[in-house]
């Protein structure tokens, strides 16, 4: 045991040249792996607590890697067990069977959807999204085999755009022959629509060809596809398609699925057979990691008081981060300062950053959040159309504006509604506020949509 012990990094090194791993694959999975005991010619293996979720993933996965690596290295017959971290029990795992072959020839990158730019290797891991990243590559590696369907789930700016990217660009670079699709839920119900007002069988039938031959299929923000009956439909048809046949399939969504009341029950149960992962704000320890990421990439160097400045104050998301980051090096390169102090700054970023002020909160920034949380528009809100999608929103808009907006009155409110007189903003108030007293699935609701107002 103790020579094993002892050979330990170099088991893991070999493991990792002899399999040409991936530079991520390695630090994600084997890296982090500790010798636990020898006993019986059993080599027991922790994994750590944090890829709790990605147990049966590594053992399967890269059992044979160590049995083979082991046995050669010190002639002699070995088996592998893998523990969780904190577990006494020990785990029999079977080897995985081979990933089938793709029968869809290569197709060409940019009809993927997909943006070079976002990577896992440009993907900074904190304890924020540690899971999601490592079910995101898992899910890479392995598409149609471990996670299906995948959900990734958080605010806007967190980073589940940058995992979807980051999954099907892996996938292509290692997978040339499969076929990669990635679509905003915005760009398949233009194409459905598209597809039922031009009235031809045909278009419909090639909507079905593009969505329905794919190895993997990625849709962001499905959120967005709530209230329309004929897109709900089609994708349902089309998931339903691909899972049967072990397709990748891979959602992002605003929030987890039992909070997207309005969708089909039919769309939840079929979300809640994969995994669900969620990314977070990201902690001080990230945001810093981030930023100093962001200078890598760009070739910049700024004073360590400078970062922690803009880490301390920008909290929300990484979108908000990096624009402030961006912000700062253009104000830098055209003022051709070479050295910007904490000053010049906090003085460039004081349209971002209010240290002693809370954000302002006005009728227009709730209104877009209502309007994005339940997927309809501004305007559906302010309209006088009295479709139910429409008037629960609206409500909601009223309660939130007179609890929010410091000395807004019911007749301000109305009139940002398009109404005579205040009667039936007062109206929608008190209904709401017995609402949210009485019923939880009103009251979880209007404390979401508050949560992303004061983010």
């Amino acid at each position: 045991m103790e020579l094993i012990r002892e050979k330990w990094n170099e088991i893991k090194t070999t493991i990792k040249n002899e399999y040409s791993l991936t530079d991520i694959s390695y630090h994600t999975w084997i890296e982090p792996l500790r010798l636990l005991n020898v006993e019986n010619n059993v080599v027991s293996i922790i994994i750590p607590s944090d890829q709790s979720q990605a147990f049966n993933y590594i053992s399967n996965k890269f059992k044979s890697f160590f049995q083979v690596t082991i046995t050669e290295m010190f002639e002699n017959d070995y088996d592998i067990k893998f523990v969780l971290e904190g577990k006494t029990s020990s785990f029999n795992n079977e080897e995985n069977s081979s990933q089938p072959q793709s029968s869809f020839n290569h197709i060409e990158y940019e009809k993927t959807g997909l943006n070079r730019k976002y990577s896992f290797n440009n993907f900074v891991v904190g304890s924020n999204n540690r899971m999601a990243q490592s079910a995101s590559l898992a899910t890479a590696e392995a598409p149609g085999e471990v996670y299906n369907p995948l959900y990734i789930y958080g605010g806007p700016g967190l980073g589940k755009t940058h995992l979807m990217h980051s999954i099907g660009n892996y996938i292509i670079e290692n997978n040339p022959d499969l076929k990669v699709l990635y679509v905003t839920s915005e760009v398949f119900t233009n194409e459905v629509i598209d597809s039922i007002r031009s009235g031809n069988a045909a278009s419909m039938t090639a909507l079905r060809e593009k969505y329905r031959t794919v190895d993997v299929l990625m849709v962001d923000d499905i959120q967005f596809i709530i209230g329309k009956a004929s897109t709900q439909e089609e994708f349902f048809n089309t998931f339903n398609a691909l899972f049967g046949i072990n397709k990748q399939i891979v959602i992002s969504s605003d929030r987890p699925p039992k909070e997207l009341k309005e969708l089909d029950e039919r769309f939840i149960s079929r979300f809640l057979m994969g995994l669900i992962v969620d990314i977070s704000q990201p902690d001080y320890e990230t945001r810093m990691a981030i930023l100093k990421k962001y200078e890598e990439v760009n070739n910049t160097n700024l004073s360590e008081d400078i970062l922690q400045y803009i880490a301390e104050n920008i909290k929300s998301n990484v979108r908000e981060l990096e624009g402030a980051f961006n912000k700062v090096i253009a104000f830098a390169k055209l003022s051709k300062i070479d050295n910007m102090t904490l000053e010049s700054v906090e003085d460039t970023l004081k349209d971002m950053i209010y240290p002693d002020q809370p954000k302002e909160i006005t009728s227009e920034k709730i209104l877009n959040v209502i309007a994005d949380h339940f997927g309809v528009t501004p305007d559906d809100i302010t309209s006088k159309k009295r479709n139910q999608e429409f008037v629960l929103p609206r409500q909601i808009f009223m309660y939130l504006c007179h609890e929010m907006i410091n000395g807004i009155s019911y007749s301000q409110i109305a009139k940002i509604l398009g109404k005579k007189d205040h009667t039936t903003v007062l109206y929608g108030f008190k209904k709401i506020s017995e609402d949210v007293k009485a019923n939880d699935e009103i009251a979880n609701k209007v404390d979401v949509i508050r949560k992303k107002i004061l983010s």
